[in-house]
């Protein structure tokens, strides 16, 4: 019988044929990827399955991502991402249709969403009426200063993703959620948040592959985004502890995950 580190019955993993697959912190950290992410991608294929990456980051373009992993040795093509930039320019188009977006974010991130169809600027602009900001690798303080001009106006405030902190080599970096923080001290105003823990990712994922919830499980390595999202999508949901996450983090948390393994080196070895 496969368990996890808590001693529960995980057999129901066998079954499952969609993996909802976080990125960072999960199969790799920066550009280091995790040992025997390889082997559990692999896996998956071997067991009839299929896996999408979803990812909060926003920092990156599909094509990006694409590029990266496949440099990892990782076969994915376009098809296998959904990004929170994905999903927040398709709720920009369905709720605020035809207007322009002022966007604090990275090239990358403005790039993809105007190849979407949006309008969007980067410097203050009296015809934007959303304000959106993502992880901005590339961020500067002049940045920041017009954000906060445009945050003084009556528009719509969006954001990627609520993820605090970006796992890289030597620890951690500020993410969207902690930007989020500082210009809400500076403007009082707080975003919506479009990435996870909101269902929209894996709701568009499941409606485009034709699975249903049950058939789908998410694996991730933050409870407040990841694991969430599960909860929220009616998804079983793996904690992973080679990121954000600790033993402590659930132990005294609220949002508990299914299951729980140490990496996704484990899961496969329990599957196989």
């Amino acid at each position: 019988m496969i368990t996890d580190l808590n001693g529960r019955n995980a057999e129901i993993l066998k079954k499952k044929k969609l993996w909802l697959l976080d990125m960072d912190g999960t199969i790799y950290n920066e550009n280091e990827i995790f040992e025997g992410t390889l082997d559990f991608l692999q896996q998956i294929r071997d067991n009839g399955g299929r896996y999408i990456f979803i990812t909060n980051n926003s920092s990156k373009s599909v094509t990006d991502y694409v590029q990266k992993v496949t440099g990892m040795g990782i076969q994915a093509g376009f098809e296998d991402f959904y990004t929170s930039s994905q999903a927040t320019a398709m709720y920009i188009r369905e709720n605020y249709p035809g207007q322009t977006v002022y966007c604090m974010g990275t090239r990358s991130l403005v790039t993809e969403l105007r190849e979407s169809g949006l309008s969007v600027v980067t410097e203050p602009d009296e015809s934007a009426s959303v304000v959106l900001i993502g992880f901005d690798t590339e961020n500067t303080s002049e940045k920041i200063r017009n954000t906060c001009i445009m945050l003084g106006r009556d528009v719509v405030y969006l954001a990627t993703n609520p993820d605090l902190v970006c796992p890289v080599s030597f620890g951690f970096i500020p993410d969207c959620g902690s930007m989020s923080i500082m210009l809400k001290n500076a403007t009082g105003k707080e975003p919506f948040f479009i990435g996870k823990p909101q269902p929209i990712m894996v709701d568009c994922v499941l409606k485009n592959t034709g699975c249903s919830a049950g058939e789908a499980v998410i694996v991730g390595d933050r409870l407040y985004t990841d694991i969430a999202t599960g909860k929220n999508a009616g998804v079983d949901a793996i904690c992973v502890l080679s990121g954000e996450a600790t033993l402590k983090d659930i132990e005294d948390g609220d949002i508990k995950p299914d299951f729980l393994f140490r990496e996704v080196k484990e899961i496969w070895q329990k599957l196989r």
